[in-house]
């Protein structure tokens, strides 16, 4: 990393000084009605429709606490950012806050093991979505539309970051749509108005019990849940590049209760009381075409395929974005190339670029060394989360506490019953990090993600003693 000519105080108090979005050029062209959309179709991913299948094979009717207890996490530590960024919007979040309280070293860790696990979601997603359109034009090959989704999204946000927001929300609105029409026509098939009459609660206490593979399946479900809300604080980085960052952040915060609860926890109890969890169809087709398909919906298959198709290029617009505003942030800060940091029409296109071409290398491992290279980049993202979720705790921990005493105004956002609920939330994703070292997959996660911690810290701590901080 390049030394700065004047090191730069980032352990600073943040009342009283300028804000790092607004120091870094990003111009302020989101609208309200983008970040209300962002934030209320980020919770609805691919992971939903289709990945939450296999949780539900795992841990049978009780992925429903699996998704309770993991949505109490999530929203604990959404609270938690949801206040620091409230009081200092800022594009790099997170990683800014590390910086601020906990030192260089904290901030180059969160921030690039973040951007690494966005440009990775990048190639998963595209990498997903070129498989869906192969299945529908054969003649065209995956990669194909891999590196055609990769270009259009690249080129679109270059131009301007209007054009991220315009994409998020029309995507989310058909997201939030799909879920809503799914969640309606779930609550008619309990009430026996469609599908074969009121189920009842045979499929949840029937099939070997509300836990049929006791709790070694409830651990499994509860492991998957958490990581399929990932991506929730994408809302705090595009706060930063609306009008009113301060009032958009807070009002996102706010929602994210009912939110999660409606959309995940609701979704989770109508299909496990529609459906026996141990229907093939779950895990095969999705747990969301099996109920369609149970309430005698027609072509419900192809329905959910286009949703899901439209999801994840939602998620590598999303990720893009996010990878490009991270670095962005991070080159800002003199905790990265220079190169990165330059900006055209308020846009780091460099750094989207930059981000776009590590995940098109992440596409290209995938291909090319498949069991050795790709593996171990995917093995990194859902650690690295968890990793970004500890700093966000402690973070907020220490950022309060300053802020009482310096800016109580600031504080427009609190956490709930601090800072009890704060430890109970950094306690949790400590005892989830624990929980994965039971299965020999989840050990390998770990011990990918913790090399490259390793390796981030220690740049950053080198980094931070060159500046003399």
């Amino acid at each position: 990393m390049t030394k700065p000519s004047s090191p730069p105080t980032p352990c600073a108090p943040a009342h009283g000084t300028s804000d790092p979005a607004e120091e870094s050029g990003l111009t302020h062209a989101l609208k309200s009605r983008h970040l209300s959309m962002i934030a209320l179709g980020g919770v609805i991913g691919a992971g939903l429709f289709v990945g939450s299948g296999a949780g539900i094979a795992a841990a049978g009717p009780a992925v429903i606490v699996a998704f309770a207890v993991a949505g109490l996490l999530v929203m604990l530590v959404m609270r938690m950012l949801g206040e620091m960024s409230a009081a200092h919007p800022a594009s790099g979040s997170f990683s800014v806050y590390a910086e601020r309280e906990l030192g260089i070293w904290a901030g180059v860790t969160a921030g690039w093991m973040y951007w690494a696990v966005f440009c990775c979601g990048v190639a998963t997603e595209a990498t997903a979505a070129g498989t869906i359109m192969n299945s529908w034009i054969p003649v065209v090959p995956g990669w194909c539309w891999v590196a055609v989704f990769m270009a259009f999204f690249c080129a679109s946000n270059m131009t301007s970051v209007k054009n991220f927001g315009e994409f998020e929300f029309w995507f989310a609105v058909i997201k939030v749509l799909a879920i809503v029409v799914f969640l309606v026509l779930g609550v008619l098939g309990v009430s026996g108005v469609l599908g074969h009459g009121a189920p009842g609660a045979g499929n949840l206490t029937g099939h070997s019990g509300f836990l049929p593979n006791g709790t070694h399946g409830l651990i499994t479900a509860l492991l998957g849940s958490v990581f399929a809300y990932a991506g929730l604080e994408m809302v705090t980085i595009a706060a930063a590049e609306s009008a009113d960052p301060r009032r958009n952040v807070a009002k996102a915060v706010r929602t994210a209760m009912w939110r999660i609860a409606v959309f995940y926890i609701g979704s989770m109890a109508l299909v496990v009381t529609l459906v026996p969890w141990n229907d093939a169809g779950i895990v095969q087709q999705g747990p969301y075409v099996t109920v369609l398909q149970v309430l005698g919906v027609p072509a419900a298959a192809a329905i959910m395929k286009l949703v899901v198709f439209l999801a994840l290029l939602s998620a590598v617009n999303a990720n893009m974005y996010g990878a490009s505003r991270m670095a962005h942030s991070l080159v800002t800060r003199r905790q990265g190339p220079r190169v990165l940091g330059k900006l055209s029409g308020g846009v780091p296109r460099r750094a989207v670029l930059a981000s776009c071409g590590f995940g098109f290398v992440a596409v290209l491992a995938g291909y090319w060394w498949p069991d050795t290279v790709f593996t171990w980049l995917m093995n990194t993202t859902g650690v690295g989360i968890l990793v970004v979720w500890i700093f966000i705790a402690v973070s907020q921990l220490r950022m309060r506490r300053r802020l009482e005493r310096e800016a109580p105004e600031l504080l427009t956002v609190r956490m709930w019953a601090f800072p009890y609920l704060s430890w109970v939330a950094l306690a949790g994703v400590v005892a989830i990090l624990a929980l994965m070292t039971t299965t020999p997959g989840n050990r390998a996660q770990l011990y990918a993600a913790g090399v490259l911690l390793a390796v981030l810290a220690l740049c950053g701590w080198r980094h931070q003693r060159r500046l003399g901080v």
